[in-house]
């Protein structure tokens, strides 16, 4: 008898939860469809959020030829002297002293909360003495693309970065941009900049 009426119950409640599902799904479904107007617009919005593009110019002079930078900066295995030791900034590729278009360079860094990316580089651009520019291939950002310049002035030479990146994750990586990632490009820059003042000095004024 037991048995039974546990069985029963068992039935019952499995009747319910299939009529429940169904209605949910139902309402569900037509929910969506009623609104699928604001359910577009509000993807739409949450991607445009994400569209942003951030940039990042610097500029720097120092007393030595065109020459003597140029040799200094296009020389990837430079990097690691001008990047922060914490970033334990390493490559993995061979690199050829010269560079050129299509060069690939890959390295380990870590950028943030010593949590460690593999970045890949590609130089696109390249005219000696006077810019190239690497982009991000594979790596922490879902775009970067910097452009380096040298330019000749009086006393000697001017050095300008130009820098376009967009952050991944969505609305989360537009929060936190401007908490973690803005100031640490700061502080990567202004590091970069103390030590090339070491390595070239300073135009007296």
């Amino acid at each position: 008898m037991f048995l039974l009426e546990k069985k029963s119950r068992k039935k019952i409640i499995g009747k319910v939860y299939l009529k429940f599902s169904y209605f949910f799904l139902q309402f569900t479904n037509h929910f969506v469809i009623k609104n699928r107007f604001l359910y577009s617009r509000f993807f739409i919005f949450l991607k445009t959020i994400n569209m942003n593009i951030y940039s990042l110019e610097k500029k720097q002079n120092f007393p030595v030829s065109v020459e003597t930078a140029w040799n200094f900066l296009s020389d990837a295995n430079n990097l690691k002297k001008i990047t922060p030791d914490y970033m334990d900034f390493n490559i993995i590729s061979s690199i050829e002293k010269e560079m050129y278009s299509g060069q690939i360079i890959q390295y380990t860094v870590r950028p943030l909360f010593g949590i460690p990316f593999k970045w890949v580089t590609e130089i696109t651009h390249v005219e000696k003495n006077r810019f190239f520019v690497d982009e991000q291939r594979f790596g922490p950002y879902s775009f970067w693309h910097h452009k380096h310049y040298l330019k000749p002035i009086k006393g000697g030479v001017e050095m300008i970065d130009v820098i376009h990146y967009k952050i991944p994750l969505g609305v989360i990586g537009e929060i936190i941009h401007p908490i973690v990632v803005k100031p640490k490009l700061k502080e990567i820059f202004d590091y970069r900049k103390k030590t090339l003042n070491k390595i070239f000095g300073t135009i007296k004024k």
